[in-house]
């Protein structure tokens, strides 16, 4: 199991290659929800997005016989964009499977880093098993978008990174999609503040993890239908263990307030943060009972949003 050394050690490992991302306050936003807010802005990551320091830290303890066979993932985008740029960094041949639905943005970026795209149908099993069927026919590694221990410990490297940088935090708030980001992110808090409180935001419209964690057993998600693209995914075995024994709660958020605190961010603090990447803040924006009077950090985990219908409308004036 993935410890809170394994998120120290991969600190150490993918420093050299990947961004330390800055850390934004707001005082408008701190006398709005009446706290100190920390926003560790992973939307600033190379790639776009947090997912890059797990996908690095794996490929970089891969032997030279896998990299020299290829990887092969699947993705809606983010890891599908963080596992196209560091295989073209470490010289590895990289095979990605996506949903037909996935933003052309991503698509997009993840084809301009090299990656081979092969799209499948828009749910989870199908991607699995396309992505199975390429992995034995190749014999490519799967590089999981979170249920990897490797993955987990990158991931963890951000609120590592956050604690490090602003010192001591009641509360740390992370959105929660297959659950790589929030397991490390508590096994990092954990590790070094241990009185704080780790709490997991998702959409109300997918909310297995939230019913599993209510239910003590791990429920499904069908592919619901949310703009946070990146968090319909499920739970892992691995991840479902590593939120029951170290997240504090996961709360739920409407599609109106993902969409405001988005917008807050965009129009506040000039930041642009993806649908995604803003859930965590918007589960900040709309509990403020739980974050009164306390030093809350949020990780902002990515900003790959596609502006192409918004300068489409500026160039038709």
């Amino acid at each position: 199991m993935v410890t809170f050394s394994d998120i120290q050690s991969a600190y150490d490992r993918i420093q050299d290659g990947s961004n330390k991302t800055p850390v934004m306050t707001s005082r408008t936003l701190n006398n709005l929800v009446q706290a100190e807010i920390y926003l560790k802005c992973e939307n600033f990551q190379r790639g776009g997005a947090f997912k890059f320091r797990g996908t690095y830290n794996k490929l970089l303890l891969l032997s030279d016989k896998d990299k020299a066979k290829g990887i092969i993932t699947h993705s809606s985008g983010n890891h599908a964009q963080a596992v196209a740029l560091a295989s073209k960094e470490l010289g590895i041949k990289a095979v990605v499977v996506m949903p037909k639905n996935a933003p052309s943005i991503k698509v997009a970026a993840t084809k301009g880093y090299g990656a081979e795209v092969v799209f499948c149908n828009n749910s989870v099993e199908d991607r699995v098993s396309v992505c199975s069927h390429l992995q034995q026919k190749h014999g490519y590694t799967l590089v999981h978008p979170y249920d990897d221990e490797d993955i987990i410990a990158g991931a963890g490297t951000a609120a590592y990174e956050l604690i490090q940088e602003v010192g001591d935090l009641d509360m740390i708030f992370c959105p929660v999609g297959g659950g790589g980001l929030i397991s490390g992110t508590s096994l990092a808090t954990k590790g070094m503040l241990p009185k704080a409180s780790v709490i997991g935001v998702e959409p109300a419209r997918a909310d297995d993890a939230a019913r599993s964690l209510q239910q003590k057993k791990l429920q499904p998600s069908t592919y619901p239908d949310t703009i946070a693209d990146g968090l319909r995914t499920s739970l892992s075995p691995l991840t479902f263990s590593l939120i029951q024994q170290h997240v504090d709660d996961i709360i739920t958020v409407s599609e109106q307030q993902i969409i405001d605190a988005m917008k807050f961010l965009w129009m506040r603090m000039k930041l642009v943060v993806e649908p995604s990447g803003s859930v965590g803040f918007a589960g900040v924006c709309s509990h403020h009972l739980l974050v009164k009077n306390k030093r809350i950090g949020v990780i902002l985990s990515g900003g790959n949003v596609d502006l192409s219908p918004f300068f489409e409308s500026l160039d038709k004036n």
